[in-house]
């Protein structure tokens, strides 16, 4: 199993938890307490570009410094 450390960069203009690895930025879609992280690539990999590509359900995922979540 493979690990993704995603590092908190902010909000988009949706209020979505924006968070960068590698050089890629990915957006959790639906970032609710107790619900299980949701992450996509960003489209053209811009900060306030839609939600893209879904990463793999096989990915362990390490937020830094922790999980951005609507309150």
């Amino acid at each position: 199993m493979s690990k993704l450390k995603l590092n908190y960069k902010g909000r988009d203009s949706w209020s979505r938890p924006v968070y960068e690895a590698n050089g890629n930025l990915y957006v959790d879609v639906d970032p609710r307490k107790g619900w299980k992280p949701n992450i996509h690539t960003k489209y053209n990999n811009e900060f306030d570009g839609e939600p893209d590509m879904p990463i793999s359900e096989d990915i362990e995922i390490e937020f830094i410094p922790c999980r951005d979540i609507w309150d």
